[in-house]
C-alpha cells in the first residue's frame, strides 16, 4: 500500500510577512510545478532588469507598486497583479513600503540579466 502524502494546509500570507520586516529579499512560501511562491516586502527602486527565459508574477497583497518599463509605468495595487513577460526590461518601484507574491520559476535570478549587485539572491528563505 502506498503512503498517502501529507494533506495540505492553508498558507498565512499576513503571518509569513508578519516573519520578516527587510526589503527586496523574498522568501520562499511554496513550490509547485517548477514554480516557486515568494513574498517579499518592497520599498524604493530595484534594477532595471530582464528575464530572458522567464515571465515573472506580481501579486500586490499590500500597498501599491509601480511596475516600470522603459516606455511607460503601469501602477498596481492591493488585490491586483501584473505579469511581465520575458526579455521585457523592467524596474519595481515602491514609493512606500509594499508586499507583493511572485509566482517564478524555481531557481530564476531575481535581478535577471543586470549586472550582480547587493540585492541579488542567490539563496532564498523559506519562511
Amino acid at each position: 500500500m502506498i503512503d498517502s502524502p501529507t494533506p495540505p494546509q492553508p498558507i498565512s500570507i499576513a503571518r509569513k510577512l508578519a516573519s520578516f520586516r527587510d526589503h527586496w529579499n523574498p522568501r520562499l512560501i511554496a513550490e509547485l510545478n517548477g514554480q516557486e511562491v515568494k513574498l517579499a516586502r518592497l520599498q524604493g527602486e530595484f534594477v532595471w532588469h530582464a528575464h530572458d527565459d522567464a515571465d515573472e508574477l506580481f501579486l500586490v497583497v499590500d500597498g501599491e507598486l509601480r511596475m516600470e518599463f522603459r516606455d511607460r509605468a503601469v501602477v498596481v495595487r492591493a488585490g491586483e497583479m501584473i505579469v511581465v513577460p520575458r526579455g521585457i526590461e523592467h524596474r519595481p518601484v515602491a514609493d512606500a513600503e509594499c508586499a507583493v507574491l511572485l509566482f517564478e520559476p524555481a531557481g530564476m535570478v531575481n535581478t535577471g540579466n543586470a549586472p550582480r549587485s547587493d540585492l541579488t539572491r542567490d539563496r532564498i528563505d523559506r519562511v
